[in-house]
């Protein structure tokens, strides 16, 4: 009987042993075809992401030709005079010079046809190119503007977080009154608060202007005075721009979130063990960020109009202040400069923003 075990168990180990190259081949062979399936959809994802974002830079084009005809026709349509102040025999002379003698198509064929080569003319006003006024004042209306979508961002997502983790608390209701004031308060009353505490009563902080003293160069001073006396200058520009976006933001993802913790999959995910930091972190927040990346890309335009009213309150050199001084005069070729910027940052944002879905959820797919 032992000698016939030990046959069997021989045998066993000879088929075993036999068989088992096979499976490991087999599990081999499986294994690179998962891979090679999962590199295929990979490739497959990134043509439909590149496909999807052609499609989109061609309607972005066709959507800023229709908004260039719009934008065109409004600026003409502002009353006042185009031509800045000079003798009545001069006046013909000058409009022919700057075509404004012919007809409106022809006006904006030409206009069109110089803004595709990047040449947007030359301002009414300062007599210089518009394209150099602009690039001087481009980097002082991002300074302000990225100042203020970062604290907007980091100020929502933590008190939105916050307020939703700790929901009917003392502290979620401290937050929804402070979210509903910002609302409700013109952003303009509020600078203009801001700047009488801060900077007349208290004298802590500048009500105006991006620097009060002399450049490092002229003035030499080292480069963390300038820093200093830079950040001084953006703190109450930035805290009341972002304070209306901040209210929203927090609203919204508090919402966003709250409603995410009810679903089905995160009380699956509870009951399998996980710990409510791994379920949050995992699976609500990063779920609850897609509606809110909605809400953020729609929020771009209208944080940029906003820029207009606090860069004039605070005499910020941006294109801001910009603007606004040409539309008094009015100075129509830097009024359809910044417009057409403007309109093109927009949609550029929201082109980020679609694409930034792809990656808070692989369940979307773009066709």
């Amino acid at each position: 009987m032992q000698r016939l075990a030990q046959s069997h168990f021989r045998d066993d180990g000879l088929r075993l042993a036999l068989i088992g190259p096979h499976k490991s081949a087999a599990r081999f062979e499986q294994a690179l075809h998962l891979a090679k399936g999962q590199t295929r959809d990979r490739n497959a994802e990134v043509a439909r992401m590149r496909r999807y974002v052609i499609w989109r830079l061609f309607h972005a084009a066709g959507l800023l030709l229709i908004m260039s005809v719009v934008f065109f026709t409004m600026v003409h349509l502002i009353p006042g005079a185009y031509i800045p102040a000079a003798r009545a025999h001069n006046l013909g002379l000058r409009a022919h010079n700057l075509g404004l003698d012919q007809p409106l198509p022809v006006q904006y064929l030409t206009w069109l046809s110089h803004t595709l080569q990047g040449n947007f003319g030359d301002s009414l006003v300062y007599r210089r190119p518009v394209g150099t006024e602009i690039l001087e004042r481009l980097p002082s209306t991002l300074e302000l503007f990225l100042a203020a979508f970062a604290l907007a961002l980091v100020v929502a997502l933590l008190g939105g977080v916050y307020a939703a983790v700790h929901r009917n608390s003392l502290s979620d209701y401290t937050i929804t009154v402070a979210a509903y004031t910002g609302i409700a308060m013109p952003n303009f009353w509020v600078a203009l608060i801001l700047q009488e505490l801060f900077g007349v009563q208290l004298g802590w902080l500048p009500t105006f202007g991006r620097t009060s003293i002399p450049t490092v160069a002229a003035g030499g001073l080292t480069p963390l005075q300038s820093l200093t006396d830079y950040s001084r200058h953006l703190i109450l520009p930035a805290v009341v721009l972002s304070l209306q976006f901040t209210a929203q933001w927090s609203r919204y993802l508090r919402s966003s979130v709250i409603d995410v913790i009810s679903q089905d999959y995160v009380r699956t995910a509870q009951m399998k063990g996980l710990s409510e930091r791994a379920v949050f972190w995992r699976h609500a927040l990063r779920n609850a960020l897609i509606p809110f990346i909605t809400v953020v890309a729609l929020s771009f335009g209208s944080m940029a109009s906003g820029a207009v009213i606090i860069e004039t309150v605070f005499a910020w050199p941006g294109m801001g202040s910009l603007f606004f001084g040409a539309l008094n005069l009015p100075d129509y070729p830097t009024l359809l400069a910044i417009l057409m910027i403007g309109a093109a940052s927009v949609i550029l944002f929201n082109l980020v923003a679609d694409v930034l879905y792809a990656a808070a959820d692989p369940r979307i797919r773009y066709t």
